[in-house]
């Protein structure tokens, strides 16, 4: 038996068979209950996470503002000018623009 899968011992008796047995189980169940307390808690970090940086600049921190431009609302930063786009947004635009520099920017990106 490894170091982990031992059951804690409060006594120097041997334990018998069906001891070790319930033992072994409960620590499995402890273990177990361990590992689903850890998840919750890196999902609450994951979402506390979220919270704080919805909206903000990548590049400043500071507040996004939405703006619409050609029908698709892109996350705008007017403290250092960033543009953002969230995900698929940009193939959006590229399919609805045929010439100039979007359809350069649709051969480059492919």
């Amino acid at each position: 038996m490894s170091d982990e899968a031992k059951p804690l011992i409060f006594s120097n008796k041997e334990m018998t068979p069906e001891e070790e047995y319930f033992a072994k189980l409960e620590g499995e169940k402890l273990k177990l209950l361990r590992e689903e307390a850890a998840g919750r808690m890196a999902e609450a970090e994951k979402e506390k996470l979220k919270q704080l940086h919805f909206m903000r600049c990548p590049k400043c921190g500071m507040a996004l503002t939405e703006v619409d431009f050609q029908g698709l609302k892109l996350d705008r930063c007017f403290s250092c000018g960033g543009s953002w786009f969230d995900s698929g947004e940009v193939e959006t635009l590229l399919e609805h623009q045929h010439t100039g520099i979007f359809s350069r920017m649709k051969k480059i990106l492919g």
